[in-house]
């Protein structure tokens, strides 16, 4: 390009931002015109019972062995079960949000797809951008942790032991881990194969973490005592607060289900499986972790649970089963590559999407022809994924890990709200904008009256009153389904599903750390310096590619 169009460009950004950043698509244009630029299509070999697999395998990873000690212990107490309640309760919302736009825009973009045929492309590429940053640290971060419990199985409890320490390098940055990449080269090998393969590998895997899991809660459960959920300071010793600080904690062990939705466009049956497949999973996991932080709590007063490995080492204080921190270390590691797998899974399909809007080099939307995978973007993100697994100690960056996807979460419950109430040319969406607005607000000021001191039971009863006023007359005033024909599947008893996820996403962003405001504003500053340099022009550039080449082939029918 010549350095007078690079002038001409920069010189044409507002007019060009103008044009694009609330350009909209519809779900037919998603579905054909935009899906054709992969060139050869996914193949569409998955059932419901792969979607449920692959969204159990996304959850079901180091998590809840991360957060349960820690939440049991210094936040919650024995009430910790409470805390995964509310989490997964918060969880299944977004998911039915999920779930009826899947079904309405069977693609595999998931929320960026979501948010771009709803507020116009910036908001989407916002979205987009903001989750995939959150698998590629996510999945780093995983990574790193399967070299931990791997070598916790042969019973080496040095942190470093299998890692390359090397002198001169920053801390923090020093300590090489070959394990974790080896691990995210062999999962990225088997994922340019086949998907309905890399689905069969989920399952096997996710049957024997069940069968793990299955195994502490029976004999958590048969070895604990029910006595020791009340002492030595009753079922919830950091009252109500605690236990709604530990969602938020607990809440990273859910991240993961909406790979499954970015498996739309490779479901034989997009209406029926995809809400059994994302819905069923959260229930499956949620049951699942109340179980298991109830097995941990009976077997240990929550003041003797350690931060670090609780579950082996209540089996080894408790039952005196010293070779319980192999099978824990096992268990951990089957469960970290089942969740490696389906989230690299979901992180390719996320940038094929986004490169298919141009908003990134348009290569990394290929789909090759023989196997039916973005293979590009899988190469690409593997490659970005293992190069910070490899350095980084991704406690640096990891309060930015929750932030993100729960303001995701949060953008595709207010999108499910226009998207059904709203129809473009027809009716304003001011009464809809105006919902969303107060909602929103009556939702932030909920969640920070808990932070205040003196007023904070009233203000969180106002705030909490006035979120279920404004509901309440939004749904008798307003008319549902008026954008179009209603799909297969729906969400039931709309607007209060979706406005309870908007509500419960505003309460766990807030119990963030600052930290975390800040790293994530640092991410947002490049995801809109990339847009403005970049994004806006290509996709501009297209579209004036696009209506030169319908008049030239005009010009040609009429001569």
């Amino acid at each position: 390009m010549a350095l007078r169009d690079v002038l001409l460009s920069i010189a044409q950004t507002p007019h060009r931002l103008r044009r694009r950043a609330l350009v909209t698509w519809t779900p037919a244009q998603e579905l054909n015109e935009v899906r054709d630029r992969s060139g050869a299509r996914m193949k569409r070999r998955l059932e419901w019972y792969d979607l449920v697999g692959l969204g159990v395998g996304g959850m079901l990873g180091a998590g809840v062995f991360v957060t349960t000690g820690k939440v049991a212990r210094d936040t919650a107490g024995p009430a910790v079960f409470a805390s995964y309640v509310i989490a997964g309760v918060s969880a299944l919302l977004s998911s039915f949000c999920y779930a009826e736009f899947s079904v309405r825009v069977p693609v595999a973009g998931g929320a960026f797809s979501y948010l771009r045929v709803t507020f116009g492309e910036f908001v989407g590429f916002f979205g987009g951008a903001s989750i995939l940053m959150e698998y590629v640290l996510s999945n780093a971060a995983v990574a790193r942790s399967f070299t931990d419990y791997l070598a916790s199985t042969f019973g080496v409890t040095e942190p470093n032991a299998w890692r390359i320490v090397v002198a001169g390098i920053a801390e923090g940055y020093n300590a090489l881990d070959v394990p974790a990449v080896a691990l995210i080269v062999l999962i990225t090998v088997c994922l340019c194969y086949s998907t309905k393969e890399s689905s069969m590998l989920n399952m096997v895997l996710t049957v024997f973490h069940l069968l793990f899991f299955a195994f502490i809660i029976v004999a958590g459960l048969w070895n604990g005592s029910a006595r020791n959920l009340v002492r030595p300071h009753g079922l919830a010793p950091y009252g109500v607060r605690g236990i709604l600080d530990g969602a938020a904690i607990v809440y990273f062990s859910y991240i993961g289900y909406d790979s499954a939705s970015t498996m739309a466009e490779e479901i034989r049956d997009p209406a029926r499986a995809l809400p059994v497949g994302i819905a069923g999973s959260v229930l499956v996991v949620s049951a699942l972790y109340c179980l298991m932080s109830v097995a941990l709590c009976v077997m240990l007063p929550y003041t003797e649970i350690t931060e670090t490995a609780p579950f082996s080492s209540a089996f080894r204080e408790k039952v005196g089963w010293r070779w319980a921190r192999s099978v824990v270390g096992a268990g951990a590691s089957i469960g970290i590559v089942a969740s490696l797998l389906v989230a690299m899974l979901g992180q390719a399909r996320y940038l094929c999407v986004i490169a298919r809007a141009r908003l990134v080099p348009s290569w990394l939307a290929k789909v090759h022809p023989s196997t039916g995978t973005p293979m590009n973007a899988t190469i690409f993100l593997g490659f970005c994924t293992a190069s910070l697994a490899l350095f980084t100690e991704l406690q640096i960056v990891f309060e930015m890990i929750s932030i993100g996807t729960l303001l995701v979460f949060y953008l595709v419950a207010n999108a499910l709200i226009y998207h059904r109430y709203v129809k473009v040319g027809v009716n304003r969406p001011l009464h809809v904008l105006l919902f969303l607005l107060l909602l929103t607000l009556s939702s932030l000021g909920f969640s920070l009256s808990r932070k205040i001191d003196g007023w904070c039971r009233w203000g969180m009863a106002l705030f909490g009153a006035i979120s279920i006023a404004i509901t309440a007359i939004f749904h008798c005033t307003a008319r549902q389904d008026i954008a179009g024909p209603p799909s297969e599947w729906s969400v039931p008893l709309m607007p209060w599903p979706a406005a309870a996820s908007v509500f419960l996403n505003v309460f766990l962003i807030t119990t963030l750390k600052m930290r975390s405001y800040q790293r994530f504003s640092i991410w947002s500053l490049v995801i809109i310096v990339f847009y403005v340099c970049y994004g806006v022009h290509s996709t501009y550039s297209a579209e004036e590619n696009d209506i030169n080449a319908m008049i030239h082939h005009s010009n040609l029918d009429i001569s």
